[in-house]
């Protein structure tokens, strides 16, 4: 079967304009402008396989061409469910060649035919995202199960140069004429599974303390791009979660913040960027993880807001997102009592629908880990990818046991229990969304570790004061600095490159993500800044929202004086007024 393959990047959203996304925190800086049409074609160096000319899912000479994209699209209307003060979506080209949520309408069609081509034990497969043991190419699992791909979790990282390796192999190997999901967690912050010498980019919370969308959208293209010369097709990335402040365990310092506005121009514009850079975005955790009191990876969290509450706070970034031209959702593993209670969201029909049918979203519906304990405490691994694949989503993530869950699909569509166009479907939105990746062309590997100078203007803007002068010097001389022993030698390094010395003078309590308060003449939260409400300080408390080399420099820079903190708090710390500075 001949298919029409596109080499349309990411079009869809790539370029849209977010310097009208300003908030009540900051306008936008106009850094948008920096990045908006105005990067270099992408290099062919990455860990692809080639690609032959003929067979399923490949570019056929023969097929009829596309018709070009109408030159002055007509524009959407504004985005009904989101409030002031978030300015109306600005439209994405209803172009006939598109689908809404990235591939081209050649790129689904050829998906779905390939879909229908498949055996049901192909089909089976390529639903699965599993995750894998060791740092080796895990190349007879995915074929074993014809997989439609596997996650790169932090144990099975062990150096760039073996990432690339193994990534190459995965691709290379595979038959399929469209690249494999090759995902992986890459949030910033805590929730980073590729360290050095790609670009280390601080907590998400940062973004919403800058108050710049397009520094949002810079950042999000810099990471994008990165991953995509290491060889990745997937990062699940942004967290759209709206935080209720320290009670939520789970998401914290991964959310850009506690007003559900703010956070929805923020993931709205790192959308966009990790969509320019050729990668698939998933954005996370639909309903929302971050208005829960319990952590899915331990149990069931219940959530017991109704949906018109959820959709004024919860549901607007996804709503943004998604009218922004998202390709695909993770869903969480949370119970929506009012719709669905005792069920995990990704599992309860009514809950996807919620998603699907009322925000409108069409593309690729993702389940969060299903080895997680809000999951295997109520289902084995084949119940749980069978009811979850019932309920509307399409791609599995991480069963717990793979084969269970691979043996408990095929055995489903042979009893009837789930329908065979039920699987084709989600099957096709996976391939399609992998073709379209990899019309996107290859990056060069030398762009890993160049965006280092994003990553320090993230915390540079990021910087709060939380108590304290607006401005420095807070130290002249000599510092002490406290706090993990990693930590603490990032910020000397950054300090003695400024001419600080070390040992007296001025005291710094640097407390990292699970530190408890601290007392000293500086105190600076390196994660979320709650931690700040019970430590004491004689100078000033600051909220930095990370701890990565530049995140130091950042910091180094407004403790001498030689830069003003410019961030703004997205959440409230309860008995803290923040200084307007």
């Amino acid at each position: 079967v001949g298919l029409v393959l596109t080499a349309a990047v990411m079009a869809a959203c790539s370029g849209d304009d977010d310097s009208t996304d300003a908030t009540s925190t900051s306008a936008a800086s106009g850094a948008d402008g920096e990045i908006s049409g105005a990067d270099p074609p992408l290099v062919s160096a990455g860990p692809r396989k080639p690609k032959p000319t003929d067979g399923r899912g490949n570019a056929d000479p023969s097929a009829p061409s596309v018709p070009p994209d109408p030159q002055v699209p007509p524009p959407v209307p504004p985005v009904p469910s989101l409030p002031p003060p978030i300015p109306s979506v600005p439209p994405v080209a209803p172009d006939p060649r598109t689908t809404g949520w990235g591939p081209t309408q050649g790129e689904w069609l050829a998906a779905q035919s390939a879909a229908a081509d498949m055996t049901v034990e192909e089909l089976a497969g390529q639903v699965i995202v599993a995750r894998y043991t060791g740092t080796e190419a895990p190349l007879e699992l995915v074929d074993q199960f014809h997989l439609g791909g596997v996650i790169v979790m932090a144990d099975n990282y062990e150096s760039l140069d073996a990432t690339l390796e193994s990534n190459r192999l995965l691709q290379s190997s595979d038959d399929r004429p469209w690249p494999l999901v090759i995902g992986v967690d890459q949030e910033g912050g805590n929730v980073t599974r590729i360290g050095a010498p790609m670009t280390q980019f601080p907590a998400y919370m940062s973004l919403g303390a800058s108050g710049d969308v397009g520094l949002a959208r810079k950042a999000a293209l810099a990471s994008g791009k990165e991953l995509r010369a290491a060889g990745f097709t997937m990062v699940f990335a942004p967290d759209a979660d709206v935080t209720v402040g320290a009670s939520d365990p789970t998401i914290g310092s991964r959310s850009a913040g506690d007003d559900a506005r703010q956070v929805a121009t923020v993931v709205r514009a790192s959308t966009r960027g990790y969509i320019q850079s050729g990668i698939v975005p998933v954005l996370k955790h639909f309903p929302g993880h971050g208005s829960v009191t319990a952590d899915s990876h331990q149990t069931l969290p219940h959530q017991g807001a109704g949906v018109s509450e959820l959709k004024q706070r919860d549901f607007l970034p996804f709503t943004a997102s998604v009218k922004a031209g998202a390709p695909a959702v993770m869903m969480a593993h949370i119970s929506v009592d009012q719709v669905a209670s005792g069920v995990p969201a990704d599992l309860a029909p009514k809950v996807v629908g919620l998603l699907t049918e009322g925000i409108g979203f069409d593309g690729l519906v993702v389940t969060d880990a299903l080895e997680m304990e809000a999951v295997v405490s109520g289902y084995g691994a084949g119940d749980a990818a069978v009811t979850a694949l019932q309920a509307g989503s399409d791609l599995l993530l991480m069963p717990a046991d793979v084969e269970a869950a691979h043996s408990a699909i095929v055995s489903a569509v042979s009893d009837g229990s789930l329908s065979r166009a039920r699987l084709e479907e989600a099957a096709a939105k996976v391939v399609a969304l992998m073709m379209h990746e990899d019309a996107a062309g290859e990056v060069d590997a030398d762009v890993i570790g160049s965006h280092s100078q994003v990553s320090r203007e993230v915390s540079a803007k990021a910087l709060t004061v939380v108590q304290g002068r607006c401005k420095g010097p807070y130290v002249e001389g000599a510092v002490t600095a406290t706090g993990d022993s990693e930590e603490v030698e990032a910020f000397n390094t950054a300090a003695e490159a400024h001419g600080l010395t070390f040992g007296g003078g001025t005291t710094v309590a640097l407390i990292s993500a699970y530190g408890g308060p601290a007392k000293a003449d500086i105190v600076v939260s390196l994660d979320s800044p709650y931690v700040l409400v019970g430590s004491s300080a004689t100078k000033a408390k600051l909220a930095l929202y990370g701890s990565t080399p530049q995140a130091m420099e950042a910091l180094v820079d407004v403790l001498a004086g030689d830069a003003i903190p410019a961030g703004h708090l997205p959440v409230v710390l309860p008995g803290i007024t923040p200084p307007h500075c």
